[in-house]
């Protein structure tokens, strides 16, 4: 007889967290998140020194994109990609001991100045290429072609923390770096691919069952597959030549193609429901990113630059890991799919997070101390988190009566 998931999950007799994939890496993602930024705050007063190789700049970007978001990939994906392939799940020890190999990443990276040079930068790696391999087991395994693109954007990200731990090698700022550029890149597109997806389909299936006039149209239409072309190719020239008036043309095109995808998916009509309008207001920060990135470049006597990035960076990632870290934590561990109080503060951390680090860019007078308010309000959005949902994420799902 052929094992369901759910069974495999209950067979699991060792410590519930490793049950499922998106138990132990949303969580202490979670934390990660807000521990690093705490960290940050005090690198950014001077309070306090890593035994790192990274300058401080530097190890926060890494820890953001390559630390904390990998967690997040990590779990979503082993979590969806069981529905993908009609595959059991990476439960129990296997997953215990990839979450391991996450863990000792962001030790390594802490205390690289410790090591040899190569031995932290190995490890970090390996959590990536680990994770690939078994994405790319199941997909073959399920023969799931389609979401082959999921693997070769893991493949991209991963080859952009390679690039980043070769750039500060070098002595180089690694946070200006290509490597930094291309993972930015790979994690929008994962976005634009999943979001694109998984946005129109949740809104759509709410929506009929409220009876609603209009609807979103169906996703990866022949418009969506243009503008996914028309981003990857924005994105490399944004990673070859990030202040060419090309990159910033570019930017500025898509910028306006993303919009227009984000309107047909009906956000406007999912006020109701913040565990849906929050997926559209993540996404919508992919659209904006990119304007103001390309008016960065063709205008930077108006707006620097790092600044926009941080739409893309903290914007549309943390809030779009946030948006399905709290849907699929709800929907997997047997509860109603429906944000309470909670939940909603959690988003508004988040949002006031991202505000207040574009208004460090545009009042310098003020800048430290927006930077210790964004950074503050990150830290209670993804250790509300962690309170909120730590609790259902270290138990077991409740039996079906």
């Amino acid at each position: 007889m052929t094992q369901t998931t759910s069974e495999l999950s209950r067979q699991w007799k060792g410590p519930a967290v490793f049950s499922f994939g998106f138990r132990p890496f949303f969580l202490f993602g979670a934390v990660w998140a807000a521990l690093a930024m705490l960290v940050w705050i005090f690198l950014l007063a001077g309070t306090f020194t890593l035994p790192t190789r990274f300058e401080p700049v530097s190890w926060h970007a890494h820890e953001f994109l390559f630390g904390y978001l990998s967690a997040i990939i990590a779990g979503f994906l082993l979590t969806a990609v069981p529905n993908w392939t009609g595959r059991l799940p990476v439960v129990g020890w296997n997953l215990a001991a990839l979450f391991s190999i996450w863990v000792a990443g962001r030790i390594a990276i802490a205390t690289s100045a410790l090591w040899p040079l190569g031995v932290a930068e190995v490890i970090d790696l390996a959590f990536p290429i680990a994770l690939g391999g078994v994405i790319l087991r199941e997909i073959f395994a399920g023969k799931n072609w389609r979401n082959l693109v999921v693997v070769a954007l893991l493949a991209v990200y991963a080859l952009a923390n390679l690039l980043f731990h070769i750039d500060a090698a070098r002595g180089d700022i690694a946070a200006q770096g290509i490597g930094l550029r291309i993972g930015v890149a790979a994690v929008i597109m994962m976005i634009c691919v999943i979001g694109g997806r998984v946005v129109p389909s949740f809104t759509r299936n709410w929506l009929a069952q409220r009876k609603a006039e209009r609807l979103p149209v169906p996703p990866m239409q022949v418009f969506d597959k243009v503008v996914l072309w028309a981003t990857g190719l924005a994105l490399l020239s944004w990673i070859i030549a990030p202040a060419h008036m090309i990159a910033g043309g570019a930017l500025l095109i898509i910028g306006m193609l993303h919009t227009v995808r984000l309107l047909r998916w009906q956000g406007l009509q999912t006020g109701a429901e913040a565990l849906l309008w929050v997926l559209h207001l993540g996404y919508a920060f992919v659209p904006l990113g990119a304007i103001l990135a390309g008016l960065a470049i063709l205008r930077p006597d108006i707006f620097p630059a790092i600044a926009t990035q941080h739409l893309w960076m903290a914007g549309a990632f943390g809030l779009m890991t946030l948006a399905m870290m709290t849907r699929a934590t709800l929907g997997h561990t047997g509860q109603s799919l429906h944000a309470g109080g909670g939940t909603l503060a959690i988003y508004v951390f988040l949002v006031g997070s991202v505000l207040a680090r574009l208004a460090a860019a545009i009042w310098d007078g003020q800048a430290m101390a927006l930077y210790m308010l964004a950074g503050t309000l990150w830290i209670a959005a993804f250790l509300g988190f962690a309170i909120a949902y730590g609790p259902c994420l270290l138990k077991p799902r409740p039996a079906r009566r």
